[in-house]
C-alpha cells in the first residue's frame, strides 16, 4: 500500500509540473498585477508554438510601463518566431521615447532583423560616436608627404539603418576626402599651419550620404611630415636616365667592338693574300728564266734595287734604343 502511494504521489507531481509548465499560472497572475491583458490559453498555445511565455510577458510589462501601445504580443510572437531579439527591441523603443526619438515598433524590428543592435543605435543616437581613422598618407603638391589621423565623431541615423553603410564606409570616404584636401594644397606648410582647413573641406562633401550614421564633426588629431617624395620621384628618375644612357653606352661600346673584330678579320683577309701574291713571285720569276724573259743581269739589277729601297727604308727609321760607349 505504501508503494502505491509512493507511486501515486509522483505521478501526480509529474503532473502538477507538466501543467504548470504548460500552464504558467503564477506568470498569469504576475502580467494581470502588472496591468498586462493576457489569458491563460494564450500563454498555453505560447508554449505549443515554442514562444518562451516568461519573455513575452516581461517585454509586454516593459513596454506597458513605458506607455508603448504598439507593442502588441502577436508582435512580439510574430518578431521571436523571426528570429528577431525582442528584448533589444523593446530596450530600444523604451530608450528612444524617453529621448523623444521617433521609433516604431515596425522600424525597430526592421533594424533588428537586419543583423544591426537597434539598442546600441538608440544610444549612439543620444551619445554621439567617436571613430578614430587609421593614419592616411597624402602628398602634397610640393611634393612633402603627410600623415594624418583624424576624428570622426557620428551619431546614428535611425532612418538609414536598414541598408545604410557602416564605420567601414565612413572611415574610408573620410581617408578619401583628407588625401583630397591634402593632395590639392599648395605647400605642406599651409596644411601645417591650417589643420582644420581638411576638416572644413571634408565636412562640405556629404561623406555621410547613404550611409547608417551622421557625421557632427572631423577634427584632425594629429599631422606628421613623412618622405620627400618630389625629390624621391627626381632621384628615382635620374637613376633611371643612368641606367638608359649606360645601356645605350654599353651599346655603342659593342657595336664598336665587333667593328674592330670585323676590321681585323678583313686585314688579316688582305694579308694572307698578299702573303700568297708573295709566293708567287718566286714562281714567276723562274717562268721568265725559263721563258727567256728575264736574263740574270736584269735579276741582279733587281736585286741592287731591293737592297737599296731596304736601305732606305732603315735609314728613314727612327733610331732605336740608347748608342753605345764608342758610338759616343
Amino acid at each position: 500500500m505504501l508503494g502505491i502511494e509512493i507511486v501515486g504521489l509522483v505521478i501526480l507531481g509529474v503532473l502538477l509540473l507538466l501543467f504548470f509548465y504548460y500552464v504558467p499560472f503564477l506568470l498569469w497572475i504576475s502580467a494581470k498585477v502588472s496591468g498586462v491583458s493576457i489569458s491563460l490559453i494564450q500563454l498555453f498555445l505560447m508554449r505549443i508554438r515554442k514562444v518562451p511565455p516568461h519573455t513575452i510577458v516581461a517585454c509586454m510589462i516593459e513596454a506597458h510601463k513605458a506607455d508603448l501601445p504598439e507593442v502588441k504580443r502577436d508582435g512580439l510572437e510574430a518578431h521571436y518566431l523571426a528570429g528577431g531579439h525582442i528584448e533589444r527591441v523593446v530596450h530600444a523603443l523604451v530608450s528612444a521615447s524617453k529621448a523623444n526619438i521617433d521609433l516604431s515598433f515596425k522600424m525597430a524590428t526592421a533594424i533588428d532583423l537586419a543583423g544591426r543592435d537597434v539598442f546600441q543605435a538608440v544610444q549612439m543616437s543620444v551619445n554621439p560616436k567617436v571613430i578614430d581613422t587609421p593614419p592616411v598618407a597624402a602628398v602634397a603638391k610640393d611634393g612633402i608627404q603627410l600623415i594624418a589621423k583624424a576624428r570622426v565623431t557620428v551619431r546614428a541615423n535611425i532612418k538609414q539603418l536598414v541598408g545604410g553603410a557602416g564605420e567601414e564606409t565612413i572611415l574610408a570616404r573620410v581617408g578619401e576626402g583628407i588625401v583630397s584636401s591634402i593632395g590639392s594644397s599648395e605647400s605642406h606648410k599651409s596644411v601645417l599651419e591650417n589643420p582644420d582647413s581638411i576638416s572644413k573641406l571634408v565636412l562640405k562633401k556629404g561623406l555621410d550620404a547613404g550611409t547608417a550614421f551622421e557625421i557632427l564633426s572631423i577634427d584632425i588629431a594629429d599631422i606628421d611630415i613623412g618622405k620627400n617624395i618630389g625629390a624621391q620621384l627626381q632621384m628615382d628618375q635620374a637613376e633611371a636616365d643612368k641606367n638608359i644612357a649606360q645601356a645605350k653606352a654599353e651599346e655603342r661600346r659593342a657595336m664598336a667592338v665587333a667593328t674592330e673584330q670585323e676590321m681585323k678579320a678583313k686585314s688579316q683577309e688582305m694579308r694572307a693574300k698578299v702573303i700568297e701574291a708573295e709566293a708567287d713571285v718566286p714562281r714567276a720569276m723562274a717562268e721568265a728564266f725559263r721563258s727567256g724573259n728575264l736574263g740574270i743581269m736584269d735579276y741582279y739589277k733587281m736585286k741592287n734595287i731591293e737592297a737599296d729601297t731596304s736601305m732606305r727604308e732603315n735609314i728613314a727609321k727612327p733610331s732605336g734604343g740608347t748608342a753605345t760607349k764608342g758610338e759616343k
